[in-house]
């Protein structure tokens, strides 16, 4: 073979071997940036607001209630009071961190930073939850046991763990009393309690039992019934309790299988690196080649070594498009008998996670097809414009082509890295950075301040206003005074929505339970009826707003005080730094949310009543326009014009019943996610505005936070 046809099949050689190690560069980086990268996995948990939608749609769903019972059926605790407080039991925050640690525990395993995968679960903190609801659920049962205003556990559990020890032993304990009971009561709880007993130890203990029970003495019962009812079995089951209780860990071995990471893991922590290294040195070698061995005619190394990056990319883009259709994004088919939010959850995380890696892929692709594709373009242009061959241009076609080989190798290996940043994300969509705050919709609490929690009479929310945040609340409606006089009251009271009932209720405890107060106030007509002090409640909202650094938060305020007095209040709390200064022109465009984030200023404050003097702080109606208010039946809700006119850019849409009070029932009805898209629609439609301000009662119930993100996503 002569030396022609050497440097040619040498040229052959070292074109494949340069198209093959860009695809296998690109699939490696790829694959160590998500496959092996903690910060992916967290990127598309975050992505698709899976720590919300395990509260908002796997623990609600109806096929998860079967569950949900057998998990909570031996907590002290009744079901109702767990579920409705499932927050505080299983708060957001330990339910990332969980995730988070064992999403580092199977990466590390991949990589090859730990020998063994172990997948463990700490319960503890879950359980300390469990503890601390318990207490606050019985600590009234067990202060009135103990004859204390406040209760005291340890002694509460030191005195019941001794009682039980007496008991199981036999023995009678002497803090148990006396319990009358009639003679049915005591046949009754006889026949009961020694059903529970072996079958042939039941007559002999029936006398003592019949007669304790009849003079009523339960420790002499328990005390006869115990050391017959607790078996093997119970010891067990009760050491088995005790070592949950002091906070074991549940193992996800058996649960999960973990044989698939167990295979993949010899490529992933040893195969994984070598095979990038050695994929990218054989890069560099094979262009090295293709440029020595190359025509000297002018234009053609360049290009040679341009069609060998560009069709590497162009190659490892078919791949990556071929596996993503034949796999169809799906790596777990989940089972029918899971709950559907769960269901749901599990391929949306699947999808986003594929749809990911395959952007990583084509990204990391498209540099050396981007970067091959100048090449050839200067070589073309070396063959056609002879000018270019001159000795001063010639000397930058080297310098050139191994730069752009260089930055087709980096790009290869850097791109995916970018791959496991979240998007950008604005009141927790993407898709809202870019729109203005005229065009969004926002969940909205009627009488925010007026909660179960702070005790109002007649309240017309239940959490307090930095849960309803949380909850998706966006948009706070709250009233400020100053706390009336006695002679204030009356024609308060006659003006206010209270039924008479509460009015008669208020008016009693007017000056012999609530006095008044000095300072500035958050109240729902008449202090008397509940009050929460404005400045710390500012401060509060603050705090929230800044650990919640992407959410723009509105309040329209009922001012009973002046604008001084509440720009100095905004002041003390702190909140000078977020509030918004709208344009003083009404009519002017707003600011996307994406902007008002980035300035920092994302607290838009509105007044029914002042104008300023603060310049953040305007007047509503000079900017928005309502819908009426008071509705008695849902039926009666319209969309004709009330404070505001018509044509502002901003429209508030009252979606509330006052039939002498809140209406619970009635906001069953009219906060369903059905109901409030209709009305809104119908509003829209007459009134020629997108609705910004949903305003509910009660936002805990019925769906009105889904009807408002429906609203942002059809828009």
């Amino acid at each position: 073979m002569d030396s022609v046809t050497s440097r040619r099949v040498l040229r052959v050689l070292a074109f494949a071997a340069a198209v093959l190690c860009t695809l296998i560069v690109a699939v490696a980086a790829t694959a160590r940036a998500t496959v092996v990268s903690a910060g992916f996995y967290g990127s598309v948990l975050d992505e698709e607001s899976a720590y919300d939608r395990v509260y908002d749609q796997v623990l609600v769903d109806p096929k998860a209630a079967s569950v949900t019972r057998n998990l909570l059926a031996g907590l002290p605790v009744p079901e109702a009071v767990v579920t409705s407080n499932i927050k505080l039991v299983l708060p957001p925050e330990t339910v990332r961190d969980l995730t988070q640690e064992q999403i580092g525990n199977a990466v590390g395993y991949l990589r090859g930073d730990r020998d063994t995968l172990v997948l463990s679960v700490d319960l503890r903190p879950v359980l300390d939850n469990v503890d601390d609801l318990a207490q606050v659920y019985f600590g009234d049962l067990v202060a009135s046991v103990q004859n204390r205003t406040e209760p005291d556990f340890a002694a509460f559990s030191a005195d019941l763990s001794a009682a039980l020890e007496h008991v199981v032993a036999g023995r009678v304990p002497g803090s148990l009393p006396a319990l009358p009971l009639t003679e049915e009561q005591a046949a009754t709880a006889a026949r009961d309690l020694l059903a529970a007993l072996p079958e042939e130890q039941r007559e002999a203990l029936r006398p003592d039992v019949e007669v304790a029970l009849g003079d009523g003495d339960i420790g002499t019962v328990l005390a006869t019934v115990a050391p017959a009812v607790v078996s093997e079995r119970t010891h067990d089951a009760a050491a088995r309790l005790r070592t949950l209780a002091g906070g074991s860990h549940w193992n996800l071995d058996r649960p999960l299988d973990l044989a698939g990471l167990r295979s993949v893991r010899p490529y992933t922590a040893v195969g994984l690196g070598i095979v990038e290294a050695v994929a990218a040195a054989l890069l560099v070698a094979a262009l090295a080649v293709l440029w020595f061995t190359g025509s000297a005619a002018p234009g053609r190394r360049p290009m040679l070594l341009g069609w060998a990056l560009a069709a590497g990319g162009l190659l490892t883009a078919l791949v990556v498009v071929v596996v993503r259709l034949v796999g169809g994004g799906r790596f777990v088919d989940p089972p029918a008998s899971w709950p559907t939010g769960l269901a749901r959850l599990v391929d949306d995380l699947q999808r986003t996670a594929v749809d990911d890696m395959t952007a990583a892929a084509l990204g990391s692709a498209l540099v050396p097809l981007v970067a091959g594709a100048l090449l050839a373009g200067l070589g073309w242009a070396l063959q056609v414009r002879p000018r270019l061959r001159t000795a001063p241009a010639a000397a930058y076609i080297r310098p050139l082509a191994a730069g752009a080989s260089a930055l087709a190798l980096a790009g290869l290996v850097l791109v995916p890295l970018a791959a496991p940043e979240a998007p950008r994300r604005c009141e927790g969509s993407v898709r809202l950075c870019d729109r203005p705050y005229d065009k969004v919709a926002f969940l909205t609490s009627h009488n925010a301040m007026s909660t179960t929690v702070d005790r109002f009479i007649g309240p017309l929310q239940d959490p307090a206003i930095t849960t309803q945040l949380d909850d998706g609340v966006r948009a706070l409606q709250i009233d400020t005074y100053r706390w009336e006089r006695p002679d204030e009251i009356t024609a308060r009271l006659n003006a206010s929505d209270f039924s008479p009932e509460q009015r008669a209720l208020i008016a009693h405890v007017v000056n012999r339970v609530n006095p008044p107060r000095e300072g500035l106030w958050l109240c729902h007509s008449v202090c008397r009826a509940g009050a929460i002090p404005l400045v710390p409640e500012l401060r509060e909202i603050g705090d929230w707003m800044r650990d919640h650094p992407t959410e723009v938060l509105t309040l329209i305020v009922q001012d009973a005080i002046s604008g001084e007095d509440t720009a100095e209040a905004f002041a003390r709390a702190g909140l000078s730094d977020l509030v918004f200064t709208p344009d003083a022109d009404p009519a002017e465009p707003w600011p996307t949310l994406g902007d008002m984030i980035d300035s920092g200023r994302r607290l838009v404050v509105f007044a029914e009543q002042a104008d300023g003097p603060a310049a953040w702080y305007r007047n509503f109606y000079g900017y928005g326009m309502e819908t009426p208010f008071s509705f008695r039946r849902p039926e009666q809700m319209s969309c004709e014009p009330h404070r505001g006119g018509t044509g502002k850019r901003l429209f508030l849409l009252n979606h509330f019943i006052t039939a002498g009070g809140g209406s619970r029932l009635d906001a069953g009805e009219v906060n369903a996610r059905d109901y409030v898209l209709n009305r809104v629609e119908e509003c829209e439609r007459e009134r020629g505005r997108p609705v910004n301000f949903v305003a509910v009662d009660y936002t805990t119930i019925g769906d009105a936070r889904g009807a408002v993100e429906t609203l942002n996503a059809d828009r």
